[in-house]
Formats: structure tokens, sequence, C-alpha cells
């Protein structure tokens, strides 16, 4: 059956979604390639109507149609189970659930209030009126007077570090010795400032978040280290 994935698209084609980026590691985790990606922008919703709903990524397989990616990761799970598990069983799924709320509800609340405006820049510019009226909405601010606070966002977001450092400090990923859906999910977030972002995030040197996502960066043949985006400090670099 053929996979379609539909996902975020911003200017100059830049894929920065960090839901959409947790599929497509769940996708490469499984071994599965989408046969299609489709773009989709801010304001295309006409494109996703067939789903029933309007935010991506949507994964379609076959006559199934699977939107949000938490969904997408429990569906590649049971669809697909002679392929390498996301979860390692019920135990690691119940877990990766709280990670993914943490994510949704910590995480990428600590990278916003630090890079919105840089998103806001890589917005392709049909979009650009309703990124800043939802966003806006949702902070309670303007983009620009968070941009101007992100210096002082800077002792919370450390704080926000602080049990991702502690357990990849004692161990190589999150999940142990090998990656698993709770990795996915924490760099599909990380992705998000990488692909919208030269702010620096994590400090240069010996930080065990750096290092970590370094390895993430090149697992799966290095599928996120080949998307477009942005290396801290050094501007945007294409892929190849």
């Amino acid at each position: 059956m053929a996979i379609t994935l539909y996902e975020l698209q911003g200017a100059k084609d830049i894929r920065f979604s960090p839901y959409a980026w947790r599929a497509k590691l769940a996708l490469a985790h499984k071994g599965l390639a989408p046969d299609e990606i489709v773009p989709v922008k801010f304001t295309e919703k006409d494109k996703i109507a067939f789903s029933g709903q309007g935010r991506t990524p949507i994964l379609v397989d076959g006559d199934k149609t699977v939107p949000d990616s938490w969904a997408i990761a429990c569906y590649l799970e049971d669809a697909y189970p002679d392929r390498p598990s996301l979860f390692g069983g019920e135990t690691g799924q119940g877990l990766a659930k709280f990670v993914n709320a943490y994510a949704d509800g910590v995480l990428l609340g600590g990278i916003a209030r630090q890079i919105l405006w840089d998103v806001f820049q890589n917005v392709d510019p049909v979009d650009r009126d309703y990124f800043r009226e939802t966003r806006q909405g949702r902070f309670g601010k303007t983009i620009e007077e968070i941009r101007d606070n992100r210096a002082g966002e800077r002792p919370a977001w450390e704080a926000i570090l602080t049990p991702l450092r502690a357990t990849l400090k004692a161990q190589p990923f999150l999940s142990g010795e090998a990656p698993t859906y709770a990795d996915y999910i924490v760099m599909g977030t990380f992705m998000w400032p990488r692909c919208t972002s030269a702010y620096p995030l994590l400090p240069q040197g010996d930080d065990p978040v750096r290092a970590w996502r370094e390895r993430m960066l090149d697992l799966h043949a290095g599928l996120c280290r080949a998307a477009v985006g942005y290396e801290e400090d050094f501007g945007l670099a294409e892929s190849a």
C-alpha cells in the first residue's frame, strides 16, 4: 500500500513542524519510506479537509487516514508489528506518552519563548498574518515582545533541560542504549529550532543534550541532518 505524509511547509520549503518530524522519525524507525510527502502551508486547510480536521501531520496508508503524530506512532506500531518496535512494549508506550506530554506542555513552550520571532521569519509570507494572530493569542504577547525577552527566559529554559541532561548524562539515549519513540518525540521537537533559528539553545562543548542531539542527527542515514535548516551561529545551511 502507498504511504503518504502531509506535513507543514514554511518559506524556502523549510519543513519545521516538530510533529511532522516525530512522524518521519517513526516511519524511519519502522523502515518505512513515504511514497509521497505533501507540503501544506498553515492556511491551506483545503488540502487536508479530507482528514476531518485542520492540522498536520497526516498519514495516509492505503485506505487508512491517521492525523496527529502520537496517533501515527501508535498506528505504525500496531499496523507493522513485524518491524522494529517504536515503544518496546506497553510499558515503553506508557512512558513515551509521558514524554509526549512533557514535550508538548513544557519543552515546546520553552523553545517558543526564545525562537518564536525566528520561526515567524521562516513562515511562508502568505501565512504570516495567521501565524502572528494565533501565536500572539496563545502567548498573550506580541512576537516582538517575546523576542525581546528571550534572554530573560534563559533560566527557565535551563530548568526545562534539567531532566533531559540528567538522563542523557547516564545513558546515550532517553530510552537507554538505543533510541525509541521517546527519543523521536524530543528530537522532533528540537528539529523545530534547528530548521528555523540560529539562536543557540544549547551550549557549545560538553553538554549531554547537545551530544545526544548529534547522535540523533546521524540516525537513519542522517535523515535529520540532511534537512534544510540552521546550524547554530552559522546561518541557513541547505541540504545537499
